[in-house]
Order: structure tokens, then C-alpha cells, then sequence
């Protein structure tokens, strides 16, 4: 879990993921001689702070969004969110601007719910603010804040591991309303002919989803895949007699928003483990859907 706690410490949300984006394309040149293949690197300006790795003879991408949500300072005291995060008074919040390392305290207004913080100074308007980590692991569970998704994007960099044949996409903004995945996936599908994809990020635990009880492969949120090929991936995942779970979901959504959305016919699945406490300082995942998680991508990306 090192890697993990590593992970989840980098401030990188939506809009601000190069810190993250650095580390990994240090981490993968590190590592790669390690990996029983070796990937074609992708990235540069005209993909902006992302990063996609070829392996092989791909037939299918998998998408982990590398940002985060977060806080933007406004004016004053202000505080602006950054996708949805969990807000309450109290919650330890970290960042810096030109004069520095920056440590403060959420306020929430209890009649109005407008965000505010409490500092020494006021903060430079624009400067972004993550929750402080305090990572957490016991024998059976991982608590954090920014699991979702430093967990898919650990998932995906250790499939990078064993991977022959395949597309390891990291992407940006998936938290804020995306923006990156339409040109990946066009770039993705023009230069490679690949349409399927896996998104390597995390869900909720629920009334129907259990923590500890397997990897999450949804039926459906706000979107709806195309069931023939999620059935190709129920059907891999029970032969393959990885433990895992199916949600059923009427809202949320993921990075497939832009596949689904886009001009080229993508099948897409979403498949991740459960964590409880969304979006809060305190996201706390089961290491056995950790486990399965990672099992069933390799299953995935060999039978797909």
C-alpha cells in the first residue's frame, strides 16, 4: 500500500493534475524495465496533463481519471468546490500559494451552507485546496481521503505490471465535468482501432453494494452501457471465479460519460471496488475488493 498512500498525498485536483501526471510519468520510466512488457509512452502538450500507455496489440483502454475534487479560494474567505466534495466545519484542508505552505480550516454556514476557511492570512484567490491526508491502513480495510481515484489509478499501474495486450489511459477533470476523454478516446480509437473500454474507478457502498463482498461491475448510473458487452464481462468474471458484485444505479457517472457521448461507437463497463464515506477525508475501501479488483482487470484484458 505504499504506492497507495503515495498516491493519495499529491494534490492534483480537477484543473491542477500535473503534480500527479509528473509523478507518474517519473514512476512508469522508473518501473517500466520492471513490467514483463514494455509500453509505448504517450503524452505531451497536445494531451495536455494526460498519460496513455500501448501495449502490445491493444483491444481494449482502460480509463482512470487521475484528478480529484477539491476547493478553489474565491475572495475573501471564500471557498468555491471543485466537483462534489463532502463539506463539514472542521475538516483540515492544505495548499499553498506564492507565500507558502498553507494549513487551514472548512467552515460551513449552517443557514446558508456557503464554504469559508479559517487562517492566519487571507489565501491568494484561485489557490486550490485538498483535504490533509491522513492515510489509514489495518489488516482488512484502507481509509483516506482521494481514494476515488488514486485507487483506480494504483488498479491501473499495477495491471501495467503483467499487461501484454492493451491501453492504460490516465485522464483528467473526470470530477468537474470532464473535458479530456473525448479527444483521448478519439486519438485512442483513430490510431489504434480500439472501442472497448473499462473504467478503473471507484463506486459506493450501498443498500445493494457491500463492502468486502468483491470488485463492482455496474449495470448501469446515469448512463446505460450496452448490455451485450457487459454480459461478455459478467460472463469472463464468473468463469474466471473472481468475487464481485453488481450495482444497479440511477445516477452518478464516470469518464464513459464521454465515451457514450462521442462520435465513435465505444462499449464501455464500469468496474471498481466500494468505498463508504464519498468524497470526504475519510473514504475507506475493503482490501479483498482491492484484491479482486486487480484480479479481474487481468482477467479482463486477457479475454476481452
Amino acid at each position: 500500500m505504499k504506492l497507495l498512500h503515495t498516491l493519495c498525498q499529491i494534490a492534483a485536483p480537477s484543473g491542477n493534475e500535473a503534480p500527479l501526471s509528473e509523478y507518474l510519468l517519473n514512476y512508469i520510466q522508473q518501473n517500466k524495465q520492471s513490467w514483463q512488457n514494455q509500453p509505448t509512452v504517450v503524452y505531451g502538450e497536445e494531451f495536455q496533463d494526460c498519460i496513455i500507455l500501448v501495449f502490445g496489440k491493444p483491444r481494449t483502454a482502460v480509463f482512470a481519471h487521475i484528478d480529484s475534487i477539491g476547493f478553489t479560494v474565491r475572495y475573501g474567505n471564500q471557498l468555491v468546490r471543485i466537483g462534489g466534495p463532502d463539506a463539514e466545519s472542521g475538516y483540515r484542508l492544505v495548499g499553498q500559494d506564492s507565500q507558502g505552505p498553507i494549513e487551514c480550516t472548512l467552515i460551513v454556514d449552517e443557514r446558508s451552507g456557503a464554504l469559508s476557511y479559517v487562517y492566519s492570512r487571507e489565501i491568494e484567490r484561485g489557490t486550490e485546496l485538498t483535504f490533509q491526508c491522513d492515510f489509514r491502513e489495518t489488516d482488512t480495510t484502507v481509509q483516506s481521503c482521494y481514494l476515488d481515484n488514486r485507487l483506480g489509478v494504483w488498479n491501473a499501474l499495477r495491471l501495467c505490471e503483467t499487461l501484454q495486450d492493451g491501453i492504460v489511459v490516465f485522464s483528467c477533470w473526470e470530477e468537474h465535468g470532464g473535458g479530456s476523454v473525448a479527444y483521448l478516446a478519439k486519438y485512442i480509437y483513430e490510431t489504434y482501432g480500439v472501442r472497448q473500454a473499462l473504467i478503473s474507478d471507484i463506486t459506493w457502498v450501498t443498500e445493494g453494494v457491500h463492502p468486502g463482498q468483491g470488485v463492482v461491475i455496474s449495470l448501469r448510473d446515469s448512463l446505460v452501457p450496452r448490455r451485450s458487452y457487459v454480459e461478455r464481462i459478467r460472463r469472463i468474471a464468473q468463469a474466471a471465479g473472481v468475487p464481485h458484485q453488481l450495482e444497479v444505479e440511477g445516477s452518478g457517472g464516470s469518464d464513459a460519460k464521454e465515451l457514450q457521448h462521442g462520435s465513435q461507437p465505444w462499449d464501455w463497463c464500469f468496474v471498481g471496488a466500494p468505498e463508504d464515506n464519498v468524497h470526504s477525508p475519510d473514504e475507506i475501501v475493503d482490501k479483498r475488493d482491492i484484491e479482486s479488483m486487480l484480479a479481474l482487470y487481468q482477467v479482463l484484458m486477457q479475454k476481452l
